[in-house]
């Protein structure tokens, strides 16, 4: 019996692990909201080595629509321009001899589409992690019924691994229809 209590406890360990992996994931997913995260990748030449930016600049969010980045040391913010320009990002950064302002362009609704259907994916992904638990959590019980564990015991722990499964995917619907929404708000 207890073996079947440390089956169940690893796969609702690994199921709320996959859960997390998959809110992770989605938080990714940017919904048109100035968000810090979003210069992660801009690197800036700083004396001559690429450096990322956060490590010479400070980046804030007054508001969902702006970035400002605050450089520590004030003769970099026309190198960090010259990294933002250069990024892949598309924005077009102003400066008032202070900080640079990014001033971050609401999504069309093609862009908000392919994005629900982005954070759809990556919340299949997630359901799929879940249901490939189940199966190798039902797997393993079944090597018990043959070392001699009772076919009822069995069958209640499959039931629980089940409830399991179906609880462990809500959760991963609940996820996707908060992501929907904000990616849909405009």
């Amino acid at each position: 019996m207890e073996e079947i209590q440390l089956y169940l406890e690893e796969a609702k360990e690994l199921m709320q692990k996959a859960v997390d992996h998959t809110a992770g994931e989605l938080v990714k997913i940017r919904a048109g909201k100035a968000m810090p995260n979003l210069l992660d990748g801009v690197m800036v030449s700083y004396y001559g080595a690429p450096t990322p930016l956060q490590q010479i600049a400070s980046v804030t969010t007054p508001d969902a629509r702006t970035l400002t980045i605050k450089p520590w040391e004030k003769n970099l913010i026309s190198e960090i321009e010259k990294a933002i320009i250069n990024s892949d990002l598309g924005l077009a950064p102003q400066n008032n001899g202070e900080i640079i302002i990014l001033t971050i362009p609401p999504l069309t609704e093609e862009r908000r589409r392919n994005l629900v259907k982005q954070a759809k994916q990556e919340c299949e992904s997630g359901k799929i992690s879940v249901r490939t638990i189940r199966k190798d959590t039902n797997e393993s019980l079944k090597k018990l019924q043959k070392d001699g564990t009772s076919e009822d015991d069995i069958k209640r722990a499959e039931d629980t691994v089940q409830k399991l499964t179906d609880q462990y995917s809500s959760k991963i619907d609940e996820l996707l229809v908060k992501k929907e929404a904000e990616i849909m708000t405009v």
